[in-house]
C-alpha cells in the first residue's frame, strides 16, 4: 500500500510506492532549526518510489551542504523532505498521513541536544553520528 504525505496547508501532496527505511531522530542544532522542533524525525526513501502528486510548483528548496538540502512548502513552511542531488532522499515523518509502519531506530547527536530536551530511557543513542558499519 502506498504511503502518502502532505504539508500543513495541504497544498503539496506526495506518494511513496515503497517502504520507509532507517528512521532516525537527529538532535543537532541544525536539525532543530530546519524541523522547528527538539529534533528531527526522518526516514529514508528510494527516489524512484517517490512522486509529487500536487503542488510541486510550490516547493522551495534549500541546499544545506553540497549535494544535500531540504524542500519546504512555500505557503505554510512545512519541511517535507530532504534531498540528495536534487532528488528526494528522505521524508519528515510528521508530514506522513496515517501510520508509516516504521519506528525511530536511533537518536543522533545527542551530545548537542537542547538542554531543555529530555530523552526517554532505553533509546539507542549516539553522542555524534552512528558508528561506521562494517
Amino acid at each position: 500500500m502506498a504511503i502518502t504525505g502532505e504539508c500543513f496547508c495541504g497544498s503539496i501532496k506526495y506518494q511513496i510506492d515503497g517502504k520507509l527505511k532507517d528512521a532516525r531522530s537527529c538532535h543537532c542544532s541544525r536539525c532543530r532549526k530546519v524541523f522547528s522542533s527538539a529534533a528531527s524525525a526522518y526516514a529514508l526513501v528510494e527516489a524512484a518510489e517517490f512522486t509529487w502528486l500536487e503542488g510541486a510548483d510550490l516547493l522551495s528548496s534549500y541546499q544545506s551542504m553540497p549535494d544535500f538540502g531540504f524542500q519546504f512548502c512555500s505557503k505554510c513552511g512545512s519541511t517535507l523532505c530532504g534531498t540528495h542531488k536534487g532528488a528526494p532522499h528522505g521524508v519528515t515523518l510528521g508530514c506522513i498521513n496515517g501510520d508509516p509502519d516504521i519506528e525511530i531506530g536511533y537518536h543522533l547527536y545527542i551530545g548537542s541536544k537542547a538542554k531543555w530536551e529530555v530523552l526517554p530511557t532505553g533509546v539507542k543513542a549516539f553522542n555524534e553520528g552512528p558508528p561506521p558499519q562494517n
